[in-house]
């Protein structure tokens, strides 16, 4: 299952959430998600665990948990794709 982590701050690495994350259950694979300009930190990131069980209980777990200082916020991902359609604005004749 792919998770987001967000809220994050900027001094939080991969290794930073893998540990955090580990406790829970196997880590595939930890992307912190960078500025393409500046370098740094978004201040979110995902975590992909394979187990939806374990994922399940990372996420209950660690939602809202303190971690250098912020409140992160932890869900389930959205795969993307699923754009909702909004309304056009303009002129209505």
């Amino acid at each position: 299952m792919n998770i987001y982590v967000g809220n994050l701050s900027y001094n939080v690495s991969a290794d930073d959430l893998k540990t955090m994350f580990e406790e829970f259950g196997e880590v595939e694979s930890v992307k912190i998600v960078n500025d393409r300009f500046s370098g740094r930190s978004k201040g979110f990131g995902f975590v992909e665990m394979p187990s939806n069980s374990e994922a399940d209980q990372a996420i209950k777990a660690l939602n809202g948990k303190a971690m250098d200082g912020r409140n992160i916020k932890v869900n389930p991902a959205d795969p993307g794709g699923k754009k909702k359609n909004k309304k056009k604005g303009g002129r209505r004749f």
